[in-house]
């Protein structure tokens, strides 16, 4: 008995034709069980917050009710249940609208949803929720619902709720809980499990890459999955792929969530064939007592200026503009002013592009006035009077908001996990019967050293993929490799002494190494590099997407015969 789930979507703004084509395709045998999406992402969460402050009635992924318009129809032929977080800040509202549309599309479409994320927004916050977990999409699956909107659950209760449904699983049935959430955590993220984003593309034709395919789990009642997609779409599935999306976004060996806490350190990846890798071996625990609260908020006014400075005396330029400007706001200096120069330019270059740098200026306040017309005033007045070549990238304007993100955690008894069905029958969702808190899994044992021989000062990234992602203010690097030979070499090498050294950024701040032996990889946690999270653009980079990417660039002694 095997629960076939796909997902179309990663993100808001994902592929808008996935939908389609993850209910068209499969072939004979092949359909899909239950179609998810993943709308959500913490700046996703403030993005809808602003929405709702417009209109009370928002608040939810306006793309997903338009995907709908086809979608209701084509999941209503071929008998496939939807399942979305779509539902944001207001899954009642997305529910109705959804009814709506089915009787315009004359579809017996039965929609349910689940709701009580919602928390109160207190100390200046715009959105509070917290993240639920699978039970009650379980419950509207089983009272009939066609399709379950939910608001702020977890990404992988898209597929635990679908799993406790489809098998009857208990909530104490730790082990098969778990590895529907390691199968939910690949698939969360679209085509990235596909493909996307991946370290190793060079080894696959472009052409296999140029459009990858969303994933599907095809999931058995003992909790094991296989990892494919459909025949005929483009992207590959090997281990590697899964192993850089089992790593993102994930910290430690304890992977908690409201069902159940999932060892990601217990985790089997088995090539069974093309584009199918299984996943198996994974162990659970019982889920910690309390559930992630995120909270977003407004956390002031920000500006920028990208100066263009070309050819010669790059640094000289850099000193003079930046000089000229920090009098200009001495009367009115935002609260904070941060500088970065860009060297992007060449010696005897043969574009005027390539000849030049960017110094970046980028201004915080409290006040727009002091992002906005007085940066405008202190930025443009210099057009006559700096710098040869003297231009930038485009005139600053008004300043605009920017978002705070943060975490916090909260009883799970004291959030009104509710479950209405299809019929408008309100189903409270009890809580775990059992918990247990997180504790740090002690370190693995590492394995034998490779003996020592010459070595070469290459690119990291010539034996290593690396994944990298954002959480709040964190970021995550995973770091892995493809045989027990690099292996041996990768668990001693990259400390965290070294990856400081290779990533100069980090140096100043808390990382910590996790060590998982069955992935073949090193997870570093990163505290505080994105400042107030993504929604604040702290960093140039300001989801750490490519932190990873920097560090495989990054040259290190690598034995003659790994390479």
């Amino acid at each position: 008995m095997v629960l076939r789930i796909g997902n179309a979507s990663g993100f808001y703004g994902d592929r808008f034709d996935a939908v389609r084509e993850m209910l068209t395709g499969g072939g004979p045998g092949g359909a899909l069980d239950v179609l998810t999406g993943d709308y959500l992402a913490e700046l996703t969460m403030l993005i809808l917050g602003r929405d709702q402050l417009k209109d009370p009635k928002a608040g939810y992924a306006k793309t997903f009710l338009r995907q709908m318009e086809e979608g209701l129809g084509l999941a209503h032929e071929r008998g496939v249940r939807i399942v979305t977080n779509a539902g944001g800040l207001n899954p009642a509202g997305l529910a109705d609208a959804l009814r709506a549309l089915a009787a315009k599309l004359g579809l017996p479409t039965r929609i349910g949803y689940v709701e009580g994320d919602r928390l109160p927004a207190t100390g200046g916050a715009l959105t509070a929720n917290a993240y639920l977990g699978g039970a009650g999409i379980a419950a509207c699956l089983s009272a009939g619902a066609d399709v379950v909107v939910t608001g702020r659950v977890t990404d992988a209760a898209l597929v635990t709720g679908p799993a406790q449904w489809h098998f009857g699983w208990g909530p104490e049935e730790y082990d098969r809980l778990a590895g529907a959430v390691v199968a939910g955590h690949v698939l969360e993220c679209g085509t990235q499990a596909t493909g996307g984003n991946y370290a190793f593309f060079r080894e696959h034709d472009p052409e296999v890459l140029r459009r990858p395919g969303f994933p599907v789990a095809e999931l058995h009642a003992d909790g094991s999955a296989v990892i494919t997609k459909h025949p005929g779409t483009g992207g590959l599935v090997d281990v590697g792929t899964v192993t850089a999306q089992l790593l993102y976004e994930t910290a430690g060996a304890r992977y908690p969530g409201p069902d159940v806490t999932a060892r990601l350190d217990t985790a089997r990846l088995t090539q069974e064939g093309p584009d199918r890798v299984r996943i198996d071996g994974v162990r659970g625990e019982a889920p910690p007592p309390t559930l992630k609260v995120g909270r977003s908020r407004l956390g002031g006014f920000r500006n920028e200026v990208v100066f263009v400075l070309t050819g010669l005396d790059i640094e000289a330029k850099a000193r003079l503009v930046r000089d000229q400007v920090e009098d200009a706001l001495v009367k009115s200096r935002p609260g904070e002013v941060r500088w970065e120069l860009v060297r992007t330019d060449r010696p005897d270059a043969g574009t005027e592009e390539t000849a030049s740098a960017l110094l970046r200026l980028v201004v915080r306040d409290q006040d727009p006035e002091k992002v906005g017309r007085t940066l405008t005033g202190a930025a443009i007045e210099l057009a006559l009077a700096s710098y040869p070549g003297f231009h930038v990238t485009a005139p600053p304007g008004r300043g605009a908001p920017y978002g705070v993100f943060d975490t916090a955690s909260v009883p799970a008894a004291e959030v009104p996990h509710t479950a209405v069905l299809p019929d408008g029958t309100r189903v409270p969702v009890p809580v775990p019967p059992r918990t247990l808190d997180l504790a740090p899994v002690p370190d693995p044992d590492l394995p034998e050293p490779l003996p020592y021989g010459p070595g070469r000062r290459v690119p990291l990234g010539r034996i290593a993929g690396a994944r990298s992602g954002d959480k709040g203010g964190d970021a995550n690097v995973g770091v892995w490799v493809r045989t027990e030979e690099e292996w041996r070499w990768i668990a001693h090498a990259l400390t965290v002494g070294t990856f400081k050294e290779l990533l100069p950024e980090t140096a100043g701040l808390t990382v910590t190494r996790h060590v998982l032996p069955r992935l073949r990889a090193l997870n570093f946690a990163v505290a505080g590099i994105l400042g107030e999270g993504v929604a604040s653009q702290a960093r140039f980079d300001p989801q750490a997407k490519a932190l990873g990417e920097w560090l495989r660039s990054r040259h290190i002694d690598i034995p003659e015969g790994l390479l």
